[in-house]
């Protein structure tokens, strides 16, 4: 026993019914040929859209053949953008990047962003000095040393949540004191 097919109250049609009661069967067709159910459906989804376009008095000796005839149209319109995504991003990956010997080469910062970078932590230096010493030492422990918050209780030799408080404390005087 097939389970109703759900009619849409604005949209009637063979076109319609037929895509309903196809629905998975279209699914699994796409799944097929573009190898991603998760594409398959989105597909459908599309499809359906097209279908709730079209004018629902529209006639045609064949809805089915119509839906996979689409369908395909859309797999394939699908195929060629991702084709031409992939090129552009290559081109895009090509243009912006010095490639050598098959390996991406990071470019260099200006001079400009290497004097800015070095006053900024010049001055966060600077005002983890400023610190109290307890707390100066949790914010090294932990984020400079890369110690958890317990290793950096233990060494210190206070409870995990007074390290976290010394740390929060830390870190509003330190974005408080270094300029944006």
């Amino acid at each position: 026993m097939k389970a109703p097919v759900p009619k849409s109250p604005k949209i009637a049609g063979a076109l319609v019914e037929a895509y309903f009661a196809k629905r998975a069967n279209l699914v699994l067709f796409l799944a097929t040929r573009t190898g991603s159910h998760a594409l398959a459906e989105d597909l459908v989804q599309d499809l359906y859209l097209k279908v709730a376009a079209l004018d629902p008095d529209i006639e045609t000796s064949s809805p089915n053949a119509l839906l996979y005839r689409m369908a395909i149209n859309l797999a394939h319109d699908s195929t060629r953008s991702q084709r031409r995504s992939e090129v552009r991003d290559t081109a895009w990956r090509q243009d912006m990047r010095t490639n050598l010997g098959g390996e991406d080469i990071v470019e260099d910062p200006s001079a400009e962003r290497i004097v800015m970078s070095r006053e900024r932590m010049g001055q966060l230096m600077a005002a983890i000095g400023q610190l109290p010493p307890q707390r100066q030492k949790a914010f090294r422990l932990y984020k400079l040393e890369g110690k958890s918050q317990a290793e950096a209780a233990r060494a210190m030799g206070i409870s995990v949540k007074a390290i976290e408080g010394h740390i929060s404390a830390a870190l509003k005087a330190l974005l408080r004191s270094v300029e944006p």
